[in-house]
């Protein structure tokens, strides 16, 4: 029974409560019936492990890569695709996001520091969840995961997000297998965070305390870890050693050899992970790092490999309009685009990720801006596809066109980081899946919905609020998100025409997924339409609480 049947028989209040699920344009699909084997012949191959190779062939079979190059027989039975004037690269790699996986609640409303969980020793550790594991969290109706392969991604490492110590990441390939099927390597990482949540008045509650918390986290594992050994060896005399849920999970997944993933994205934060790295003796990688311009070499000569965050720093949308930047925030929004070009000068390995970008779209051009800033096309393919098979430990099965790797593959009309370039198919575990461009309202928008919006809608069991947050870029495409106090969302499929609109969110409901479709009229600072969700059909209004603000202060005055 498929997820949509699901959801069809779900009252209206459960569709439009648990509606700020995740997104993705339906863009691709598998095509059925195939053969199992193709060949694409007379096109330009982009190996990455090797030099560009003209007028090649690839052979895929059975969802490897049986054969590259320019002189290839080609099996009888295989499906025969035309090449010319094509060029193939390995599957995009994105090495950080929760891509894939099913979405996260939203936190509680705070009730004050009297309901705050406390901690009272290892056996109850705030914000610790390494047990959870993202191979068993796979969400293959995430639309996510169609947007990002119609993008050119065929991989990520899957990452569970919420708290310090929030999971165990994987490898997934994104097809449309079932969720199983996804997975590729479990554990890779052991993600760490030092944002602890709370006030001084909890515990961790500051950075202070949190580094200290994670630093008690691997103390108790390394001695966890030996004195389990120990009684394993000879038990008898010995006291039993204690059971921590937290412990085992975490010594379990070093190891398997799964790296520990440490923040620092301004200089002052990468010097202080390199030296927790090396004080608690971690197989560790970075991730953030846009501030590592200035201290590229100390990262060489730590041989840390890093995840830069193609989220690019910039001003905030909100931001007070007689608030001024400070000089070293205006440097740092200038010179972060330069950090993989010095990284590749260091000699640092380095890998691109998604962190806080939403659509697809906004991946390439981000890298772009690395590329204007000094970055050769080269090592940026290279940090997209190879570098983070090799960073995971996966380089043997993926990053790269060779023959018996896995068949992940990405098939463009035109060079892969020009901005006219169509992705034209992606290969994903040898399946194939054609990319269609999807219509598009050409009519110019008469405004503009960039902004946060406060949703107002009446359910059967009362009235409803959720919090749009908007962007639409000038030809009328628009991205976002949509929260409630369900959770929140990534708006697709999103446009503007004229003073119409429409956008959408993914419906996730025990698993299974539907599309919740929000269209209406836009005039000047308020909106008005309809929420349509598995054949239920709500009025909803929409205002810019900022800008109603602003007009009354206005009149005031």
């Amino acid at each position: 029974m498929s997820g949509n049947s699901v959801l069809r028989r779900a009252r209206p209040i459960v569709l439009l409560a648990a509606a700020w699920g995740l997104l993705a344009p339906l863009a691709t699909r598998g095509q059925g019936g195939e053969p199992r084997t193709f060949a694409i012949r007379g096109a330009k191959v982009f190996p990455v492990s090797s030099a560009p190779i003209e007028n090649a062939t690839i052979v895929v079979s059975k969802g490897l890569i049986t054969a590259v190059g320019a002189n290839v027989t080609i099996p009888p039975d295989a499906w025969m695709i035309d090449g010319k004037g094509l060029l193939v690269y390995p599957g995009l790699f994105d090495a950080f996001t929760d891509v894939g996986l099913t979405s996260p609640s939203a936190p509680p409303a705070d009730k004050g520091e009297k309901q705050r969980a406390i901690a009272r020793g290892p056996e109850d550790r705030p914000e610790t969840t390494p047990w959870r594991k993202a191979e068993d969290e796979v969400n293959a109706t995430d639309p996510r995961v169609e947007s990002w392969r119609s993008a050119g991604f065929t991989t990520v490492v899957a990452v569970p997000k919420g708290g310090m110590f929030p999971g165990q990441a994987a490898i997934l390939d994104l097809g449309e297998e079932h969720a199983g099927e996804l997975v590729v390597k479990s554990p890779v990482a052991l993600p760490v965070s030092l944002q602890a949540s709370g006030g001084f008045r909890s515990y961790p509650g500051s950075l202070m305390g949190a580094i200290a918390y994670v630093r008690q986290v691997w103390l108790d594992t390394n001695w966890g870890t030996q004195a389990s050994a120990l009684y394993q060896k000879d038990p008898r005399g010995m006291e039993r050693p204690k059971y921590t849920r937290s412990d085992a999970a975490i010594a379990e997944a070093l190891a398997k050899h799964a790296v520990v993933l440490l923040p620092g994205n301004e200089s002052l934060q990468i010097r202080r992970a390199l030296r927790l790295a090396q004080e608690w003796k971690l197989n560790a990688v970075l991730y953030g790092v846009q501030m590592a311009y200035e201290v590229a070499p100390e990262i060489a000569a730590a041989k840390t490999p890093v995840l830069v965050n193609l989220k690019w720093p910039e001003a905030s949308k909100d931001a007070d309009p007689e608030d001024t930047p400070s000089l070293r925030e205006l440097r740092f929004r200038d010179r972060a685009p330069a950090t993989p070009a010095a990284l590749d000068k260091a000699g640092v390995k380095f890998a691109f990720y998604s962190d806080g970008i939403s659509a697809p779209k906004d991946l390439l051009p981000a890298v772009n801006k690395a590329m204007d800033a000094g970055l050769s096309g080269d090592a940026a393919l290279r940090a997209l596809t190879l570098s983070p098979a090799e960073i995971f430990g996966v380089s043997q099965v993926l990053g790269s066109i060779e023959g018996g790797k896995i068949a992940n593959l990405v098939v463009a009309d035109g060079d892969l980081f020009d901005k006219k370039t169509k992705v034209k198919m992606v290969f994903v575990d040898g399946k194939k899946y054609e990319v269609r461009e999807l219509l598009r309202p050409s009519e110019p928008p008469k405004g503009s919905l960039t902004g946060k919006w406060q949703l107002k809608f009446t359910s059967p069991q009362g009235e409803e609020e959720a919090t749009a947050d908007l962007t639409m870029e000038p030809d009328g495409t628009l991205t976002g998100m949509v929260s409630s106090e369900h959770g929140t969302g990534t708006v697709f499929s999103g446009w503007v025409s004229g003073d119409k609109f429409s956008f959408t969110i993914n419906v996730q409901i025990e698993g299974n997924a539907g599309d919740v479709l929000f269209t209406g009229t836009l005039e000047g600072n308020s909106m008005k339409g309809t929420i349509q969700a598995m054949g239920y059909t709500l009025p909803f209004t929409a205002t810019k609480p900022d800008a109603s603000a602003g007009l009354q202060e206005g009149g005031a005055e």
